[in-house]
């Protein structure tokens, strides 16, 4: 029977790590499908305290890593397929057929990619469609390509594609960006992207791969297209709750939902973009990492005293 057991290795688990490790116990930390989560994902961080010249978000998370593990962190390269969250003797069972039994369970298995949901767009995920800029970006070098959304998100994709490909098409259903001011100011001021504005996506073409996206301005109800080879789509991230779902409550967004990180069992908690749909940046995903910890270690000695 383990203290505790952390499911997720972005920043709020590997915070949760860092701290439950310091108060001897032993963490073991599962670290999922995408170790490291989206920061790895992330090719420039230049809001983390502590950083003052930009760093490789999976540099952050390797840096991380390796100071839970100094105060002796386990971890297991491995997916959580299914839980029994019974008080008490709590249940994790892993793609690799283990089962692990913990006293707490600390939940920080963030969020995923969120597509669009047209039928031409799922059919060619992996085939010119992406939800990860950064993972794909190098496959269309001097090509052009289309990013879909008008937050942070998209901001950053943009950019970054934008020193490897010919041409960005930001299309934005929209007539001004929903993100941060200066991420706006650095996509229209660069010559490589241009904005579709109040456009949205009616089907992007193609049999074998990406050939272009076919446009419908949403004021004037034209319909466009245009040629691109690469298909970015950043609008937003569903939370990874599915196995969580029927035992933790959740809110309408499917975020776990937390009172001071605790969630509706006694002895689980979940920290990071799993139960934000609001900040959903590093820091704070660190930041309720370490709330966790130190619900888990109060939690630990109540129980013992």
């Amino acid at each position: 029977m383990e203290d505790v057991v952390i499911l997720g290795s972005g920043p709020a688990g590997l915070c949760a790590a860092l701290y439950t490790a310091r108060a001897n116990l032993s963490p073991v930390v599962v670290e999922g499908l995408q170790p490291g989560g989206q920061l790895t994902t992330t090719t420039e961080v230049e809001n983390y305290p502590g950083f003052p010249e930009p760093c490789d978000g999976t540099d952050l998370v390797m840096r991380m890593r390796s100071q839970a593990e100094r105060f002796g962190t386990r971890y297991i390269a491995d997916e959580v397929v299914a839980t029994d969250l019974q008080p008490g003797k709590l249940t994790i069972s892993l793609s690799g057929g283990d089962q692990l039994e913990t006293r707490t369970l600390i939940i920080a298995t963030g969020a995923s990619a969120r597509y669009l949901g047209l039928p031409s767009e799922q059919r060619l995920i992996g085939k010119g469609v992406s939800g990860c800029a950064t993972c794909d970006g190098a496959f269309y070098r001097g090509q052009k390509v289309a990013v879909v959304g008008g937050g942070d998100t998209a901001m950053e994709d943009a950019l970054f594609l934008s020193r490897l490909v010919e041409h960005v098409t930001v299309i934005h259903r929209r007539d001004a960006l929903r993100a941060s001011q200066i991420m706006g100011d650095r996509v229209l001021a660069n010559e490589k992207i241009t904005v579709a504005w109040e456009c949205v996506v009616d089907e992007v073409l193609g049999e074998d791969g990406v050939e272009g996206v076919r446009l419908r301005n949403v004021k004037t109800g034209d319909v466009s297209e245009i040629a691109v080879t690469g298909f970015f789509v950043a609008i937003g991230h569903d939370p990874n709750t599915t196995i969580f779902a029927d035992q933790l409550d959740v809110d309408e967004q499917g975020f776990l939902v937390t009172t001071n990180t605790r969630t509706s069992i006694p002895g689980v908690y979940a920290a990071g973009d799993v139960q934000d749909p609001l900040y959903k940046q590093a820091v704070t995903a660190a930041g309720t990492g370490c709330m966790a910890a130190l619900e888990v270690e109060r939690f630990l000695a109540t129980a013992e005293a």
